[in-house]
């Protein structure tokens, strides 16, 4: 049964003015169905209203019971991880270029947002990974991503001599200038430019997608998302290697490091208007199908 919403957070891109009216009419929209409307600290001024209310992203968990994201898909990965622990829902507006994730176009506003805060939509859960960098025996570094977890050779021509193992046992090891984990999420972000595949969002799966490996036989390869992901380094000479999760850097990890990368517990619950169709959404975005008037069903041969 979907529940109903009192108190609705709003995240948008601080740094761009572009923002400002969609946010002003998601803004006025909430204020006249009588919402209470958090805004975050960062984009409050593009509202242009002193009394408005406002916090850090991440304290919206804390404040609200839904939030909604402006922006493009990077401000739905900020949003995501600042009110993951907090199990509330997240809809994405999209004023970006490409938008897997933000599936409302702000022509569609405020009817499509209506419909869902009427009850009218579908949730979707999809997972964060959690990675771990191990130093010593002790936790130095913790991150989460919603798309995926890259290793990469930093300021040093060489490639990197990456060891792989899946709850402890043996993957493989390869010369290459790193390694994306990616979830279902982020297999059409990084993880599809650097050649990996596809996932569906309901896959309980992870991919693993070498950059540049130096064997050619080296392909990605798909994996269950239960496992721990554990990855080291077998060069002999120190190099610093950089971790990003996500736009997040972890920079000088070392060589005698450990990353240790598992799935969240905790998924981030996305909510899409009625009708939300994933296929279709390549389709558009990946601009598959060009030159078909009508659907392919509907063509006879």
């Amino acid at each position: 049964m979907h529940r109903s919403f009192t108190t609705i957070g709003i995240i948008a891109k601080p740094s761009d003015p572009s923002v400002a009216a969609t946010l002003a009419v998601i803004f006025d929209y909430l204020q006249q169905q009588n919402y209470q409307v958090v805004v975050a600290k960062d984009s409050a001024h593009f509202i242009g209203d002193r009394s408005v209310k406002s916090c850090s992203p991440g304290n919206m968990g804390e404040l609200c019971d839904l939030v909604i994201a402006i922006g493009g898909d990077g401000t739905f990965l900020a949003a995501a991880r600042a009110i993951v622990d907090f199990d509330i829902p997240l809809i994405g507006v999209n004023l970006g270029r490409l938008g897997f994730l933000v599936d409302i176009s702000p022509e569609d506003l405020p009817e499509k947002l209506h419909n869902i805060l009427q009850g009218q939509y579908l949730e979707e859960n999809r997972y964060l990974l959690r990675t771990k960098i191990i130093r010593e025996g002790r936790i130095i570094h913790e991150e989460t991503a919603v798309n995926e977890v890259a290793i990469h050779r930093w300021v040093t021509p060489s490639m990197i001599e990456i060891v792989t193992k899946i709850d402890g046992v043996f993957l493989n090891s390869q010369r290459s200038d790193g390694l994306i984990i990616s979830t279902p999420t982020g297999s059409t972000a990084y993880s599809l430019s650097a050649g990996g595949p596809i996932l569906h969002p309901s896959l309980n799966a992870l991919v693993l997608v070498p950059l540049n490996p130096h064997t050619l036989s080296n392909r990605p390869i798909v994996i269950a998302d239960s496992v721990e992901i554990e990855i080291s380094f077998c060069q002999t000479a120190q190099i610093n290697a950089l971790v990003t999760c996500d736009h997040i850097e972890i920079p000088e990890v070392l060589i005698s490091d450990t990353i240790l990368v598992k799935k969240d517990p905790k998924p981030i619950r996305i909510l899409h208007p009625e009708g939300h169709d994933f296929f279709a959404i390549l389709r558009n975005k990946l601009d598959w199908s060009r030159g078909y008037h009508t659907h392919p069903d509907a063509i006879k041969s």
